[in-house]
């Protein structure tokens, strides 16, 4: 009788222990969403379209960085951790942290540029048709374009935009942008980490499931950088219920005028 009371223990035990093993196997593995669960357009290409933002804290200083009392702690979004700064655009960098209050472009109320409107805690649309795809930003209701079509850069003469001129191609399901022809009239965040007109970057968009992109970028400027250098943040997408774009040009400045801090 033992016996025979014993062999379903075994078979439990086993039981249990095969779960326990696949269990942890399945912890172990990628957590990568299948492709065809990603949305799709007609063409079979990834849609990005809907509204986007990110949690991380970019915005504020693209290196890691400490609380202050203009901005939250940070791990900072720069491969390596540090930007390669030139000698001279790295005083440069100093003395724009030291006046970032009023010098960064943004209390003006000026456009973020790219990339820091993607990395900006205010939300974006993006709208997707097969030859291009249009970035709608809620600050100053900035307005990108990359083109789709196969078309080149304007070549020729300088171009100086506020926003560069971006084109984009597939390499699989990761969109591919190169972006230049840029002004040197924006900053990458409000340390006052900056660039010149000689800036190029290439983005790299990839859906890592149906409501999260993983949002990839490589800058280089030889007038301000040492060497290229890259930043990675998440973007995810807005599902509220009647979530949309509103208005708003307001600037630190602004708010301040409106909303005076209160007295100690």
């Amino acid at each position: 009788m033992s016996a025979l009371i014993e062999q379903p223990r075994k078979r439990r035990r086993h039981a249990l222990a095969l779960f326990v093993a696949l269990s942890v196997a399945a912890g172990m593995a990628p957590a990568a969403a299948p492709a065809q669960k990603i949305p799709r357009t007609v063409s079979g290409k990834p849609d990005f379209s809907g509204i986007w933002e990110t949690t991380s804290a970019a915005d504020y200083d693209l290196e890691p960085h400490a609380a202050r009392k203009d901005a939250p702690p940070g791990a900072g979004v720069v491969e390596g951790g540090t930007i390669p700064y030139l000698p001279a655009a790295l005083e440069q960098r100093k003395k724009n942290f030291a006046a970032r209050e009023t010098a960064d472009p943004r209390v003006k109320g000026w456009t973020l540029g790219t990339p820091r409107a993607v990395y900006s805690r205010e939300p974006f649309q993006i709208f997707q048709r097969p030859r291009d795809i249009t970035l709608f930003h809620q600050f100053g209701h900035s307005v990108r374009t990359i083109h789709t079509n196969g078309t080149p850069h304007p070549g020729g003469e300088t171009h100086e935009f506020w926003l560069g001129d971006s084109r984009g191609s597939w390499e699989g399901d990761t969109l591919v942008v190169d972006v230049k022809d840029f002004n040197d009239e924006t900053w990458l965040d409000r340390a006052g980490n900056f660039h010149s007109d000689a800036l190029h970057v290439v983005e790299r968009w990839t859906y890592l499931d149906p409501n999260t992109i993983e949002y990839k970028a490589v800058l280089e400027d030889p007038k301000v950088f040492s060497k290229p250098w890259s930043i990675s943040v998440l973007l995810h997408r807005h599902r509220e219920k009647n979530f949309q774009l509103i208005e708003d040009y307001r600037t630190t400045l602004d708010y301040e005028q409106f909303y005076p801090p209160k007295p100690n």
